[in-house]
């Protein structure tokens, strides 16, 4: 789950597993797998990040230091 701010300054907290798309338009509209649109106040990188972070807590993305390095 990742916490972001609706435009009234409201707290959303979404499941980030169910976002299709993330776009700048020039608010930012966080588009769920169900159509739904959430306009949110953080712009496209930090929704980004945030949704990696999330990722990588549950362990589905890997660590970038737990990853192999390329020689």
């Amino acid at each position: 789950m990742i916490r972001l701010t609706r435009l009234n300054r409201s707290e959303i907290v979404l499941n980030a597993v169910y976002i299709e798309r993330i776009e700048a338009m020039p608010d930012t509209v966080v588009t769920l797998t169900t159509g739904r649109k959430v306009h949110v106040l953080e712009p496209v990188q930090t929704v980004i990040d945030s949704v990696s972070a999330y990722y990588r807590d549950i362990n589905i993305l890997p660590k970038l230091h737990d990853a192999p390095m390329e020689e």
